[in-house]
């Protein structure tokens, strides 16, 4: 692949939105995985799914062409920032979402399911990633985010990290990007079975609700965990 956008035979996909977030619409619309899968390399992914190396570099270029604004360039927001954004935004959202989604998918899955069998899976796939998510933002909040402010701060005053600190912390990155993960997979098969979220003709206006909630909830997703996993781990990963 030649040099477009930024694009190099080993760039990957995380790298490119972490620059500009804008690009992240450009890998949607050919079907790339900017979030959980964002660490593979951009040339591999085209060969291997058919796509115009050289188109896809040109639409990076087009989303990138204009400067972006700092209150969208994540990549120059200093950790402690990032990390209380995060919290603010996409921690409070899930909070105030998920239990809301869980009902609507155990009521679609009990009115519909014997026509659409899809939404009783659905329906259970979506009752255990709200259990998981619950636990994984309790031990971001509480032991990964406080872990990397302190880190964070020792450094910009020029003191050396306590060893201890430093290999918590490592293990706790490597621990929480799994959970992402297997979390992402979980959003992806609701994504499969729903037919990327098609509503049947036959259905209660609760269903196409619940169905616009879950696209919702995958969006919000992909952005949270591309912050996460391509800029706030990587950086702390280098404290």
């Amino acid at each position: 692949m030649k040099e477009n956008a930024g694009i190099t035979e080993t760039v990957t996909v995380g790298e490119i939105v972490a620059k500009d977030f804008r690009t992240a619409g450009v890998f949607e619309k050919y079907g790339i995985d900017f979030c959980c899968g964002g660490n593979i390399a951009v040339a591999k992914l085209c060969h291997e799914k058919g796509i115009d190396a050289r188109e896809l570099g040109q639409e990076l270029e087009k989303a990138s062409a204009e400067p972006i604004e700092r209150s969208h360039n994540y990549n120059a927001w200093e950790l402690p920032f990032l990390a209380d954004y995060i919290v603010n935004t996409h921690h409070a959202y899930l909070k105030e979402s998920m239990a809301t989604i869980e009902a609507y998918a155990a009521k679609i899955a009990q009115v519909h399911g014997e026509r659409h069998p899809e939404v009783v899976k659905i329906a259970e796939i979506f009752s255990k990633i709200a259990a998981d998510m619950t636990l994984h933002l309790r031990e971001e909040e509480e032991i990964l985010f406080p872990a990397i402010k302190k880190l964070s701060d020792k450094r910009k005053a020029g003191a050396a990290p306590d060893s201890g600190d430093l290999e918590s912390l490592r293990g706790t990155l490597t621990t929480v990007t799994h959970e992402h993960d297997e979390i992402g997979e979980a959003v992806h098969a609701i994504r499969d079975l729903s037919g990327n979220y098609r509503v049947p003709g036959d259905v209660c206006n609760t269903f196409m609700v619940t169905y616009q909630k879950l696209k919702e909830f995958e969006d919000d997703l992909h952005k949270h965990v591309h912050l996460e996993n391509n800029i706030l781990f990587p950086k702390a990963a280098k404290l």
